[in-house]
């Protein structure tokens, strides 16, 4: 190949950041790092005057020498002027404060007040900008509130003459930098793949999976994120009260329950789907929160854990009921596919409630045969539903033909194969997201229960 052959390396995005914070600083002076020419913005000329000086405004783990060498090389600016900022950069990323509001809401003052900056600029600005939110937000925020203002502001409009993103951060204090250098993950909120494209390059040859999905995924993915860990933290400190109630090694015990990566530490149970149920669950959450008790240890989140469970199966009871319809057909009844263990089903919970409440129900599961179930299981079901005999067959077409609602329990081929066969007069609840789930919630007669 001949040396007319060789292509220079593709120039790197210029990046103009507004907000200086934890979040803005780090994201700086990394992104400077990797190459590229970054402009910073705050209106607090006391974090300005910091960088102008090659010092970090924000104590954290290498970022003083980061910024240094950054700024030293002549990497990293900052700039009083937002307009000038925007003109001269090609990307801008917002990492403004969005703290709480009285009553707990979020407060976007910061962010109205940047993005109608960046509105200003586009509007007298030629060629595409694409615009970054990194600031944490509720979903409906970018679409509801700040697109709006910037197309307002700019006389513009996205997708064609400015693009948004949201590109949410994993980071955290005290291990941000190496976090930004090493991310669990990287998530571009899209308003079009031009733009999405864009923001992902900023990122190329770092770890972990990367996803361009919708905005308003990129805006909910933190909230999981940080919701979990808060989950997390409060789990571990309520198992560790009850073990210090017993005289039990806390960590000792932990150190069991973080070894299992095929269930506890995993993606196992963290689909949305169903109530649980069966023989093991809300057995032995009860005897947990009655050990508790009896201990005098309050723990209140694993108290409400089968509070949240029923609140979950009242909402599959109230989905149907809002259908309007009386005659429903169920397919699958124990709590889980592939057996024929009714104990605690929250599908056999489902069917009595209807009943309950004057419903003509059919029930169609070809694991549950009644002649063939003893012992607790027969017991339970003889209790909850004592006229199973009447309402329970393995003939798909008779419950087909029975019911105006169908509601789908389990994921067995069966039952998928029996809702398939569902005509213009079924209305399908989908309990456990079937295949297909994504292409089924396009059509009128279809409803999926928390998606």
């Amino acid at each position: 190949m001949s040396g007319t052959d060789v292509q220079p390396p593709a120039q790197k995005a210029a990046l103009s950041i507004f907000g200086l914070g934890y979040v803005g600083c780090v994201s700086a002076a990394c992104l400077a790092s990797r190459g590229h020419s970054v402009v910073g913005v705050d209106v607090n000329p006391a974090k300005t005057g910091f960088l102008r000086e090659g010092r970090a405004p924000v104590v954290e783990e290498r970022i003083g020498d980061l910024i240094a060498e950054v700024v030293e090389a002549g990497r990293l600016t900052v700039s009083d002027d937002p307009t000038l900022a925007v003109l001269n950069t090609d990307v801008t990323i917002v990492c403004v404060g969005t703290p709480s509001a009285p009553g707990g809401g979020l407060s976007t003052h910061y962010l109205e007040r940047a993005t109608d900056d960046i509105g200003a600029a586009l509007a007298v600005k030629s060629g595409f900008h694409v615009v970054v939110y990194r600031s944490t937000m509720v979903p409906g925020t970018c679409a509801d509130v700040l697109i709006p203002r910037l197309e307002a502001a700019s006389g513009k409009r996205v997708g064609v003459d400015f693009g948004v993103c949201v590109n949410p951060e994993f980071l955290r204090e005290g291990t941000s930098v190496k976090d930004f250098l090493d991310p669990p993950k990287t998530v571009v909120g899209e308003s079009d793949a031009r733009s999405g494209g864009t923001v992902m390059a900023l990122y190329d040859g770092l770890a972990g999976p990367r996803f361009q999905v919708p905005i308003a995924v990129a805006e909910m993915v933190k909230y999981v994120d940080n919701s979990f860990h808060a989950l997390k933290v409060g789990f571990g400190n309520e198992i560790g009260a009850i073990c210090a109630s017993l005289g039990l090694d806390s960590h000792a015990v932990m150190d069991v329950f973080l070894a299992d990566t095929k269930l506890n530490l995993s993606g196992a149970y963290l689909r949305p789907g169903f109530a649980f149920g069966g023989s093991c669950l809300p057995k032995d959450v009860r005897a947990l929160m009655h050990t508790a008790r009896i201990h005098d240890v309050e723990v209140p989140m694993l108290a409400n854990v089968l509070v949240s469970n029923e609140t979950h199966l009242r909402r599959a009871v109230d989905q149907v009921i809002a259908l309007g319809r009386r005659r429903i057909g169920i397919f699958g009844l124990s709590f889980k596919p592939g057996t024929d263990d009714l104990r605690e089903s929250p599908m056999v919970e489902l069917a009595e409630r209807l009943i309950g409440k004057g419903y003509d129900v059919r029930i169609c599961d070809a694991n549950v045969a009644l002649s063939v179930l003893v012992g607790a299981n027969r017991a339970y079901i003889d209790e909850l539903l004592p006229h199973i005999g009447e309402i329970l067959t393995d003939d798909v077409d008779q419950v087909l033909e029975h019911a105006e609602v169908l509601i789908a329990g389990s994921r067995d081929a069966a039952v998928v194969a029996a809702v398939d066969r569902a005509t213009t007069r079924h209305i399908v609840v989908d309990l456990v997201r079937l295949p297909g789930a994504e292409e089924r919630r396009t059509q009128d007669r279809y409803v999926g229960l928390g998606w």
